[in-house]
């Protein structure tokens, strides 16, 4: 009884020693979440939350989990973004900021830049920092050459890689090395004339190199240089992975992608195959049910555990609410409403609004919204759903609560925003009378970056509806109205 009695001590004071804090300010953010994303894999661009916490009155919040290793995060708010490193036991204290004035608002999302507050010079953040800043510099006063100096271009880009390799010598962080080494690489991909062939590549950078999967710049250099990779391959090569895919055989595949000499590592080359479908999934070259059976077994089976996950996720990413894939199920219920669920809405175009009542661009669009109800109520139902919680200010959410047609709040943590993948606001679904997928996300009533809104879409599926409702004594009346 001790021995367990120490063991758990001891597991509890690992996991304790290996607990990274991240704490700061966030004016722009009071009462609001601010979420710490870790990336799964940097295939499929996976984000998985790890915590979260409401910023104080005083604009401060603090944030404790786990992490027994380096890896990039990303830190959300409202709609903003914005990456920085952690690293086992470190305390970071971090500014977050709204999204730059100059930037056009988008729905989906704004890229901010995290401010650290106080950075020791050992930590992965201050010595990344330090080298973009180097590299950008050199790139900066450099790149012109390439088209028309070859040869001072590549005398400075032999000099600036002698001067990274001395100053980084003595560093004992792999995650920086490594981090550093490959974006190198991806200099050296500049079409220049003097560059390595792709082979030259793959033996100097990939060949002797451990696959680092939490590494960005080594993933961000690996997705590249296998980008498109079937139709790199000879033709008896490929032929022979299509022969695997119609098959339905993994292993089928892997040997005859073993015919590639830069996939000759086994770890890579499993890697590559769920990238490379991934890469054909929407061309027609290959069946998609076949991909997905691969993929499948790939996450089922694969003797690396990494590998099994970026399959799973990409998977998911391949089949995340495309057009014509069935909608995902839901509940909709709420005290003093009907519970619904998808099939509620059966029988007709569902055009589903997710909304935050505190952001009040979404609150300026609701004007917009009634007006297309008003127009298309007749063919498309309308369903506005808010993530209910503390701190919703007063009026916008009468406002919503007062929409013409059915308004849920749901809780954060219900699955439907899981399912439907809603991570900015505001987000629109179309789906159509079978309970499939139409858009997602759709376009909303304001015009997006190329001027587009649904009115469009809804006026073609009125002409659609109004055609099979026709009168068959009188076939064209009311079919072609105008907007």
């Amino acid at each position: 009884m001790n021995r367990l009695i120490i063991f758990f001590l001891l597991l509890s004071g690992s996991t304790v020693a290996q607990t990274v804090t991240i704490s700061g300010i966030a004016p722009s953010y009071v009462g609001k979440d601010i979420e710490v994303y870790e990336i799964e894999d940097y295939l499929s661009n996976t984000e998985r939350l790890i915590t979260s916490t409401k910023v104080e009155d005083d604009s401060t919040f603090t944030l404790k989990f786990a992490n027994p290793t380096i890896r990039k995060v990303a830190i959300k708010g409202l709609n903003n973004k914005g990456y920085m490193y952690v690293q086992a036991k470190a305390k970071y204290r971090i500014f977050v900021p709204k999204k730059d004035k100059f930037d056009p608002y988008r729905p989906t999302g704004n890229s901010i830049e995290i401010g650290f507050l106080s950075l020791d010079s050992t930590d992965i953040n201050y010595k990344i920092l330090g080298f973009q800043r180097w590299m950008d510099r050199f790139v900066g006063y450099n790149f012109h050459l390439r088209g028309y100096d070859n040869v001072l271009f590549n005398q400075r880009l032999d000099t600036f890689k002698t001067n990274v390799e001395k100053a980084y010598a003595k560093d004992t962080s792999k995650f920086l090395k490594t981090y550093v080494r490959f974006s190198i690489a991806g200099l050296d991909n500049i079409e220049q004339g003097a560059a390595r062939n792709r082979y030259e590549k793959h033996d100097f950078y990939i060949k002797q190199s451990t696959v680092y999967y939490q590494n960005d710049a080594y993933m961000d250099y690996i997705a590249g240089f296998y980008q498109k990779m079937i139709p790199r391959l000879s033709n008896e090569t490929n032929q022979a992975v299509y022969m695997g895919v119609l098959k339905s055989s993994p292993s089928a595949i892997m040997n005859a992608l073993g015919r590639e000499y830069t996939l000759i590592n086994l770890r890579i080359r499993e890697m590559v195959m769920v990238k490379a479908l991934a890469d054909e999934y929407h061309s027609s070259d290959f069946p998609k049910t076949n991909i997905l059976t691969i993929l499948d077994s790939v996450a089922d089976n694969s003797l690396f555990e990494a590998n099994a996950v970026i399959a799973k996720n990409m998977r998911a990413r391949l089949t995340e609410l495309v057009p014509g894939a069935k909608a995902p199920d839901f509940v909709l219920a709420q005290q003093g409403l009907k519970t619904k669920t998808l099939f509620s809405f059966k029988d007709q175009y569902l055009y589903m609004h997710f909304i935050d009542p505190n952001n009040q661009q979404s609150i300026k669009e609701l004007e917009l919204l009634k007006a297309a109800n008003e127009k298309y109520g007749n063919y498309i139902q309308f369903v506005t759903i808010y993530r209910d919680g503390d701190n919703l200010e007063t009026e916008s959410l009468n406002k919503v609560q007062q929409l013409p047609w059915d308004v849920y709040g749901i809780a954060p943590g219900n699955s439907l925003w899981k399912n439907y993948q809603i991570e900015a606001f505001p987000h629109f679904v179309l789906i159509d009378a079978t309970a499939n997928i139409v858009a997602s996300p759709a376009l909303g009533p304001t015009p997006n970056g190329q001027y587009e809104t649904i009115d469009k879409t809804f006026f073609a599926i009125k002409k659609l509806v109004d055609y099979e409702n026709r009168d068959p004594e009188n076939p064209y009346d009311g079919i072609n109205g105008g907007q």
